[in-house]
């Protein structure tokens, strides 16, 4: 059980925030080969995060990294020359949680995703950022192996993720369900966990993230990917995601609201093989959803849909197609922090 002496909380993603942090990618990293196509993205994210709020960018060379940032909001711009193995901060950035009111940086341990790619400076960042006084948190290990892509919070300690990543044997083998469930509680605070044990993206390396397939937009608001077309070889799988969220209940015992999400048409990598193009990659704001979108006819439906999921957001759509050739897409990219982190 949960320790409520500490009194912890998971703050929900579209509680106030302090900033979001992006790790630039760089020669070294699996972007060299389309470097010049997939840096404008990254420009474009940054710069539009700090119209809102800070962005806190890892980068090789602050100088270099900055001169690319000509139209951001310069004040909100913040640096940290730190070495990395690539670009995913949701799955190395720490994780945030209150702890008796203060916030507290969760340094979980990141090893590529189960051991699939080098991360032994990625795994070392939070750690970098926290000592270089950039994060104004407590610190601390939780001793797990976990990715802030793998779970959703509603702020009300319900955690939702999904049995494939979390019970992957490269991450933390030696627990069972029930000791990772119970784990997950202690360090977040929970009351439950919601476990999704159906749906993928052919293409994907996380095991199955839940932000790639379900993501939270309010207590009792689940948006999902929603595949219509039964000759489409995710359709199985995706329609028993889509029973399981619909057996869900929250925490009053209702039903949650479901919102699918559209079904992009495929998108493909020069080699031929998928690409994990999803709409549930996106970001909240201070005010502001960014949205993934993919250069394909359902782009707009899409915007649409998040309009009426955040009728008090401005939704801005970025294009992530670039993204998606490395298997990620917006949200895998950044990582926020609450409000008094990041100063």
């Amino acid at each position: 059980m949960p320790d409520n002496k500490l009194r912890r909380r998971l703050p929900a993603e579209w509680e106030a925030q302090s900033g979001v942090q992006l790790t630039f990618p760089h020669t070294d990293t699996d972007w060299y080969a389309v470097l010049d196509e997939v840096l404008p993205c990254f420009i474009e994210i940054a710069e539009t995060i700090s119209r809102f709020e800070k962005a806190l960018i890892v980068c090789q060379n602050q100088a270099e990294t900055r001169a690319m940032l000509r139209h951001a909001v310069a004040d909100n711009l913040l640096f940290a020359e730190i070495a990395s193995n690539d670009t995913w901060a949701r799955d190395h950035g720490g994780i945030t949680i209150e702890e008796n009111g203060a916030p507290v940086v969760l340094d979980f341990m990141f090893n590529g995703w189960g051991l699939k790619f080098p991360a032994d400076l990625d795994n070392r960042i939070t750690r970098r950022l926290w000592e270089n006084g950039l994060l104004h948190a407590g610190h601390r290990y939780p001793g797990l192996v976990l990715e802030g892509g793998a779970i959703e919070s509603d702020g009300q300690g319900t955690l939702l993720t999904t049995a494939a990543c979390l019970l992957s044997p490269n991450r933390n083998p030696q627990l069972s369900k029930a000791e990772t469930e119970e784990r997950l509680k202690n360090e977040f605070g929970l009351r439950r966990v919601l476990w999704l044990h159906h749906g993928y993206l052919a293409g994907d390396d996380t095991d199955s993230h839940i932000d790639t397939l379900a993501r939270f937009c309010a207590p009792d608001t689940i948006a999902y990917v929603q595949c219509p077309d039964p000759g489409d070889e995710h359709f199985p799988a995706l329609r028993e995601m889509e029973r399981e969220l619909q057996a869900f209940r929250s925490s009053e015992g209702k039903p949650y609201r479901l919102v699918p999400l559209p079904w992009p048409e495929a998108c493909f990598a020069p080699d031929g093989h998928r690409l994990p193009a999803t709409y549930a990659n996106f970001l909240i704001l201070n005010g502001v959803v960014l949205a993934p979108t993919y250069g394909v006819p359902q782009d707009a439906e899409a915007l649409h849909t998040f309009s009426n999921l955040f009728p008090a957001h401005q939704i801005i759509g970025i294009n992530c197609r670039p993204l998606i050739l490395q298997h990620g897409s917006l949200h895998c990219l950044t990582m926020q922090y609450p409000a008094g982190v990041i100063r």
